[in-house]
């Protein structure tokens, strides 16, 4: 086998719409949790890259002024050694919930720019991986609701600046990954931001289409 000619340190954030219409995805994280770290260094291994370390992290978003539950954020899970510890997270999510079509998913992505991100290597790559099947509410639609958090961009300008802001998040190392409808509000994203790879997934119809293998490509691709 050829030498490695590149090694990073990885962290990927996935953020999971998780009401009603999700179920798909949902089970597709939990069944894959396991072997998620496997299959990534099997993909990396390939394009002759090696993941020195990975972690992962979960943000799971509903709608505030809907749901009890609306937002869970886990801090990093090293994988492989915290592996039954992911396991368990993404066991506990359940598909429900979300009321009206548009989410939350715009404060669930802030949670994700604002990650503890790991800074200590040269080469590393911060990856954010976002699904749904639907738009999401401006931001501070739910502000209304006893859980939201006081400390949240307060409209797209700022979670832009969000994006752009290296104390946040590297710039030379942030990618996002949409699996989205094509809509509005994410094309904005994909026009806008950089770094911004946009899959349009199909509105009320859950993300079925994305096979996890396929997913699991773009984000080697990324790294």
């Amino acid at each position: 086998m050829a030498p490695y000619k590149v090694s990073y340190n990885v962290d990927i954030v996935f953020v999971i719409d998780s009401t009603g219409s999700m179920g798909h995805t949902v089970d597709m994280v939990k069944n894959n949790a396991l072997s998620f770290h496997g299959q990534l260094m099997e993909s990396m291994a390939k394009k002759q890259k090696k993941v020195d370390k990975l972690r992962v992290k979960i943000v799971s978003f509903r709608d505030y002024l809907a749901d009890r539950d609306p937002m869970l954020v886990t801090d990093f899970f090293d994988l492989p050694e915290e592996t039954e510890d992911l396991r368990t997270v993404t066991n506990s999510i359940t598909a429900d919930g979300g009321g009206d079509e548009p989410e939350d998913a715009l404060e669930a992505l802030a949670y994700a720019i604002r990650s503890d991100w790991d800074t200590s290597c040269m080469k590393s790559r911060h990856i954010i991986v976002l699904y749904t099947d639907a738009s999401s509410h401006p931001l501070g639609f739910g502000r209304d609701a006893s859980l939201y958090p006081s400390n949240m961009a307060k409209d797209m300008s700022e979670l832009t600046s969000w994006w752009d802001n290296p104390d946040y998040i590297k710039q030379s190392s942030k990618r996002l990954l949409l699996f989205a409808p094509d809509t509005p509000d994410w094309n904005y994203i994909s026009d806008n931001w950089e770094n911004v790879i946009h899959y349009p997934s199909q509105a009320g119809e859950g993300l079925s289409e994305m096979e996890f293998n396929e997913i699991l490509s773009v984000i080697a691709n990324s790294i």
